[in-house]
């Protein structure tokens, strides 16, 4: 079921962004009266098409639905009768000719407004931003947050704080503080609610040239989690002591266990000598409390010795619905497009100056992965889902390079400066270094798509 979904997901996702993308070009091409000779999603073997009138466009759908294009009548493709000229892309004014080419992109970013407004109208039911016991070191833990704090609201300065609707609001702001290195103050009440006060994450002195999960635990910020096993390992340390799925921990050598996130770091300390030891844990199982003996295996992870029992984590958090009005749903879809715009082009411009790592690019196989995990989540989830690739793709296709929408503009851009179009010379060298550019991106996108699969990354 999970494999459909993440296939089902991959392709309607897929869909939906080629269709809007190109339905952008073709629309202001119609608007600016240049003659659209095909527009196909998909490329290669033709599967299906229809002619439409009056204007005669191709409607085709390909065999490989990898992206799509709109095809107009220019002069520079083939010869056009004299009745047409006045509807040839490359007669028409240069203001035009840049308005169909960024109608794509821009499409694809007010896609990303109205799919993340019809998120916020539907409603999702996330985490509280209700914290764990933060690892040790880690910024939480040296802030003073303990477990069962909660985040009410956040601020860049101390003066100017946003509500914290959850913790991926709170995640959300955390990973673009990240990118501006720079630190963040929260508001946060103990577990009692009450005792509010401000507490500054140091997030500026993290090294973000890798965001990744490890990144964020650093941080040390995570949902509150009550200790209770999921599935079990058959033939690992726990089930060997005994220890069954639904067992909700209470208590390792003596020390209680108020959630999953300490029971975690507990187990991990035990075995980061090199060696475990047996010690005692007191569960509760139905009605029932039960003591057991456990000795955690020891494994690697990350260059690291950690204990490990071979037990999943039945999550069982406080959730919250965030949802939002007509009018404040779409002034939060604006500022989320908008912040998710300038996240991706910083984020680009760090790793092309090295002070991002690559292995943040992702592919075509990270993309199904969230597709269908966000599809099993709810429509509001995905239609989420489809905004963030939406203004991913908008964006990456507004960068200068030659073969994507950006290029074609920076051609533009050379011709009003210069009173004259770049030459057919100089246009093929760009389109082929484009090519090979576009080609390093995605072989680089896919080999970290494996390796995350692998665990390489």
């Amino acid at each position: 079921m999970i494999l459909a979904a993440k296939v089902i997901g991959f392709v309607v996702t897929l869909g939906i962004l080629i269709v809007i993308h190109e339905y952008g070009h073709y629309r202001v091409a119609r608007a600016c009266g240049v003659k659209v000779l095909r527009f196909s999603i998909g490329f290669g073997r033709v599967l299906w098409r229809r002619q439409a009138t009056p204007d005669s466009t191709e409607f085709v759908l390909s065999m490989l639905p990898l992206g799509g294009y709109v095809k107009m009548l220019d002069e520079r493709e083939g010869p056009v009768a004299p009745g047409e000229l006045s509807q040839a892309f490359n007669r028409k004014p240069l203001w035009q000719r840049a308005a169909v080419v960024a109608a794509g992109p821009i499409a694809n970013l007010l896609l990303a407004v109205l799919f993340y407004s019809a998120a916020h109208w539907v409603g999702v039911e996330e985490p509280r931003a209700v914290l764990a016991t933060p690892p040790a070191g880690s910024l939480a833990e040296r802030a003073g947050l303990r477990a069962g704090d909660t985040v009410s609201a956040i601020s860049r300065d101390g003066n100017d704080w946003d509500d914290v609707q959850s913790m991926n609001d709170l995640n959300w702001q955390l990973t673009q503080a990240l990118l501006r290195t720079e630190k963040l103050q929260l508001r946060v009440a103990d577990s009692r609610g009450h005792g509010a006060h401000a507490v500054t994450l140091d997030v500026d002195t993290l090294d973000t040239y890798d965001v990744t999960p490890e990144t964020m635990a650093r941080i040390g910020v995570a949902p509150l989690s009550a200790a209770v096993l999921g599935k079990m390992t058959p033939g690992g340390a726990g089930d060997r002591a005994g220890l069954r799925s639904g067992d909700r921990v209470l208590a390792i050598d003596g020390e209680p266990v108020p959630d999953a996130n300490r029971m975690l770091l507990m187990i991990r300390a035990n075995g980061a000598d090199g060696e475990s030891v047996a010690v005692p844990w007191r569960v509760q199982r139905g009605n029932q409390v039960i003591d057991l003996t456990v000795r955690p295996a020891v494994e690697m992870d990350g260059g690291q010795r950690v204990g490990r029992i071979g037990a999943g984590i039945a999550a069982s958090y406080e959730m919250v619905t965030v949802r939002y009005g007509v009018w404040g749903g779409m002034t939060q879809a604006v500022q989320r497009t908008w912040d998710s715009s300038a996240l991706t082009l910083k984020m680009l411009g760090r790793m092309l100056i090295g002070q991002a790592s690559i292995k943040n690019l992702s592919g075509p196989i990270t993309i199904a992965d969230y597709a269908g995990k966000s599809m099993l989540l709810g429509p509001a989830y995905f239609l989420a889902f489809i905004a963030a690739v939406s203004v991913s793709l908008g964006v990456l296709n507004l960068l200068p390079l030659p073969i994507l929408d950006g290029g074609h503009l920076m051609y533009y851009l050379f011709e009003a400066v210069t009173g004259r179009p770049l030459s057919d010379v100089w246009l093929e060298r760009l389109q082929r270094g484009g090519v090979a550019i576009m080609l390093l991106m995605m072989s680089l996108a896919l080999y970290n798509d494996v390796a995350r699969q692998l665990g390489l990354h």
